[in-house]
């Protein structure tokens, strides 16, 4: 059994491609986590996902919440992610979904060293003690 981890900005939400995006991070605002488009195909992704899971497979998230953000902030750009998921892979049952501290090591949530990371960030994914991908490997390792 594996248990898969995918990051959610820049790994399969296009939340760097949302006009103002920054700007509106700096200002508080959940505006891009609400808006932002995927980076891949949601229904395939979910197919893939509830393939692993029918396998035996955990699938979790874990992904980072906004750089300097107010703890009120967080909760809101928490809410923003939470919904995300259930609005674009509402057929996914994630066994976990782990929203942290922009900053947190990922790899503290690592056990095994079967554990698969999917993220865009290249030190997340060379921390990691199990194995990790690039977004663009997502279909090919989980097939």
């Amino acid at each position: 059994m594996k248990t898969y981890f995918f990051d959610m900005d820049g790994t399969f939400v296009d939340l760097y491609g949302v006009d103002n995006w920054l700007d509106d991070l700096i200002n508080e605002k959940t505006r891009p986590y609400d808006e932002a488009k995927p980076l891949v195909n949601l229904a395939r992704l979910a197919k893939a996902m509830n393939k692993a899971r029918r396998n035996g497979n955990k699938v979790c998230i874990v992904s980072w919440l906004s750089k300097n953000g107010t703890e009120e902030y967080n909760a809101r750009v928490t809410t923003a992610k939470r919904n995300y998921l259930k609005k674009h892979l509402p057929s996914v049952t994630f066994d976990e979904i782990i929203i942290v501290p922009y900053g947190t090591p990922k790899q503290n949530y690592c056990t095994n060293r079967t554990d698969v990371l999917f993220d865009d960030e290249k030190p997340n994914r060379d921390n990691w003690t199990g194995e990790a991908y690039e977004p663009s490997k997502i279909f090919e390792v989980l097939r």
